[in-house]
Parts: structure tokens; sequence; C-alpha cells
């Protein structure tokens, strides 16, 4: 016998309704159980997420506006933020190409507040990927999962640095997988997830319930939109690998053009839509052609595992390494068949090296240069007309630009002696470390710099 609608609704509003004993709901014990789920998981993956922090040319040399022949003012720096994941106990950690490409010198800050300098191990602009290495030793590497095996749906957790914010937890969920065309890297094969991505997340982990990296947080569709793009965890895990072992990562390619069978097309070629990647061109003594390959072929399958579209097809490939050899399947003219094809590199460009990683003048000291302003300098900066000293030049990399300081900066006291010359703060730094308070625009802070 079915059971009436009256029935079918008290049994509703009983499963949801409060206990007269005071005991929680199913509905409370469920939310509480989740909410179990997403703190353990910040706990679990914390120790393994780190802030980037870059120095960067100032393209604008706010110095000149200060005062009047700034030394050295077109080396002033500005800061720029992202984030990273650990991935081995030496100190390899993972993040994206564009928060160190235009570095000048990067920085690690750990969870316990430290700053450690970083050295730049490679970088992938085709997947927005690169590794640096802090020296630090016994970190703790945070687990990958296999992205392949993620469901759109299921819960996610994406952790970082927003706005320099340390250490945000966001949540939400796999919105889809296997996103290409978006136009922005040369390989493109995304997580989407709407938990909530900012500036400063680039480089953190997007993590499952598990605690987990499913992905390598990379981008967003505007701001506040809910859609957010990550590297796949597989294809983020073995990009990190190759970069640590050569700097450098080899892709695995058939030499062919390719392209969706659109539902337009698929009648002409008397296909289903989804029968392949669709052949528009074959390199000269290319793998593909070596394979016999040839424009209006449909790559339907690689070793036994079907293939849909021109971005499934690309997946798999760069699931293998170069040199393998791998078994087509493939329609041409409405049959089938197969044949082996001897993957080799993918042709790229040569990477130039970024700033960081060019050889650098040597640091002398604390890496700062200060000089006395005029009084009338002191005057158009609000101050009073004094001699008060101003930081002229940051070296990127020293002391002095770790403890945060600018061009431009005055230095209104150190080591407790007010209103010091430049002499007196070269002095005072003689010694490898000196205390700082220091007047930027219109707010002071002090700056431990040492050595």
């Amino acid at each position: 016998m079915k059971p009436s609608s009256l029935a079918i609704t008290l049994s509703i509003a009983l499963a949801f309704a409060v206990p007269a004993s005071g005991a929680d709901a199913p509905s409370q014990l469920e939310a509480r159980r989740l909410s179990d789920a997403f703190a353990a998981v910040a706990e679990k993956v914390s120790p393994s997420v780190v802030q980037i922090e870059v120095s960067v040319r100032d393209q604008n040399a706010q110095v000149a506006r200060w005062y009047k022949n700034a030394p050295n003012a077109e080396t002033a720096v500005q800061r720029g933020m992202g984030s990273g994941v650990v991935f081995n106990a030496d100190g390899a950690i993972l993040t994206n190409n564009h928060v160190v490409e235009d570095a000048l010198s990067i920085g690690v800050r750990l969870r316990d507040g430290r700053i450690l300098p970083a050295r730049l191990l490679g970088r992938d602009p085709a997947t927005d990927l690169a590794v640096v290495r802090i020296e630090a030793k016994n970190r703790v590497p945070a687990k990958f999962a296999d992205s392949d095996s993620a469901r759109v749906g299921e819960w996610v957790v994406a952790i970082g640095s927003p706005f320099g914010l340390g250490y945000t937890v966001t949540t939400g969920v796999v919105s889809a997988k296997g996103r290409g065309g978006v136009g922005i890297n040369a390989v493109e094969d995304y997580l989407q997830t709407d938990a909530s991505i900012n500036p400063g997340n680039s480089g953190g982990p997007l993590v499952n319930l598990d605690g987990q990296v499913l992905g390598i947080n990379t981008m967003i569709v505007g701001r506040g939109q809910g859609i957010g793009f990550a590297v796949p965890s597989n294809l983020a895990r073995r990009t990190a690998d190759q970069l640590v072992k050569a700097g450098r990562v080899q892709r695995a390619w058939i030499g062919v053009g390719i392209q969706d069978v659109t539902p337009e097309i698929a009648p002409e070629l008397k296909v289903d839509a989804a029968a392949g990647a669709l052949v528009n061109s074959v390199a000269a003594d290319g793998p593909g052609a070596k394979a016999l390959l040839r424009p209006g072929d449909i790559v339907a399958a690689v070793d036994g595992k079907r293939v849909r579209d021109a971005q499934e097809l690309i997946r798999e490939l760069l699931a293998h390494d170069v040199g393998q050899m791998v078994m087509l399947e493939v329609i041409r003219g409405g049959k089938r068949y197969s044949t082996k094809a001897e993957l080799a590199a993918r042709p790229e460009a040569p990477l130039s090296p970024v700033p960081a990683q060019q050889e650098a003048p040597p640091s002398q000291g604390l890496g700062i240069a200060v000089r006395d302003l005029s009084p009338d300098q002191s005057v158009q900066m609000g101050l009073p007309p004094r001699p008060f000293a101003v930081v002229g030049q940051v070296m990127p990399g020293s002391a002095g630009d770790r403890a945060g300081l600018r061009a431009g900066d005055v230095i209104i006291e150190v080591d407790g002696v007010n209103e010091p010359s430049s002499a007196q703060v070269t002095f005072a730094g003689q010694d490898g470390h000196m205390l700082l308070r220091v007047r930027r625009r219109d707010a002071a802070f002090y700056a431990a710099v040492r050595r």
C-alpha cells in the first residue's frame, strides 16, 4: 500500500523537528559533521601551505615625486603576493608561474611567521606552474589526490592568501572538469570551482574532504562571480616533478593539429559529435606523419581509452612520457583501424631567465642606501624642516627588502635614537641588525632589519 501524501508530510516534519529532549535534529547533526570535516581539512593541510612574497620592479618609480634627484630611483621595487603548497620534505613548493615570473627576489612566509629566501627551480608558462625551493628540511608535504577521480559536485576547500590575508579557508564544490578554451595558457585542462578564489590565492591548493590536493588554484573569471579554475593535481604533480628534476618540462606530442567534431561537422563525416578529435593538420616528419595519420582522420582512443574531443586527446597524451609508444584508434572514412605512434617532445620556445635567476650585484651590508633630506624636501613631505634620513634604494632580496623597506621611507628612529641622520643609520647597521621606526606617507611602523 502506498503511503498517503499526509503521511509523507508528517514523516518529513517529524524528521526535521527539534526533539523535545533537546537532542540535535538530524539536519543539525549533518551540518555539524560537515563543519567538522571542513575544520579537519584546514588543520591537516594548512602546515603545507605557504605565502609567496616577491619584489618586482616598480614601473612607476614613485620615489621621484617625493624628493628630487633621487639616486637610483629606477631601482625602486614594489611587492606582490601569492600562495604555494609544499609537495616534498626537501622544501620544494609548487606555485603559479605568474606569481614569480617578474620577481627580482622571492621569499616564502611560513605559518610561524618566518620569511625564508627561495630559489626558483623552474617554471612552465604553458600550465602557469612554477617550483621554488627553500632551505628548510623536514617540511610537511601535502598529499595529492587523483584528479581524474574528482566528481562534479563534491565539496572542496581552497586555502591561500587572498589579498595577503594568510591561511584563508574558503569552501565550495567542483563545478566542472576538463575546462579548456579559456584562452589564457597554452595547456588548459582545468577544474572549475565556486570556492571563493581572489588575487593572492594563486598557487594555493584546492583540496578534497580527505585533505588531499585536487588542484592548484590559478585564476578567476571576474571577482565574486563564483568561477575559479585550478590545474588538476595529476597534471600539476607531473609538471612539478619534471621542474624539480630538470628545471623544464617536456610534453608528449604526436605532431598533429586537432579540433572538436562539432554537431555541424559530424553529419558530413558520418560520425557522432563525440566520436573523438578531428585531425586538421599533420606536421612533416612528426610522430603522426610516421603513424600515417592524415587530415580528416578522427582519433577515437589512446591505448584503448576513449577520447570524445580534442581536449580529452590532449589530456591523455599529456599523461604519457616522451618516447613512449601509444596505440591510437583512428576513424577514417567510416572505418576504424589502429596505428602506433612514438610520442615526441612538443616543441617549446626556450624560456629566458626571470630577474630572480639572473646574476644580481652583491648586496652590501643590509642592502639599503640612506641619504639625508634637505630641510625643504622634509617640508615638502610634511615633516619638520630638518635633515631626516630617507631610504634611497633597497637591494632586492636583501635584509632591508625582507624587512619591507621601500625607497622613499623616512627613518624617524633607529635603535631608540630619534630623528637620526643617514650617518647614524649607517653606523647602527654595522653590527648586522637594527630596529627602525619608519614613516611612509601618513603612517608609521617599526621594521627589524637583520642580516
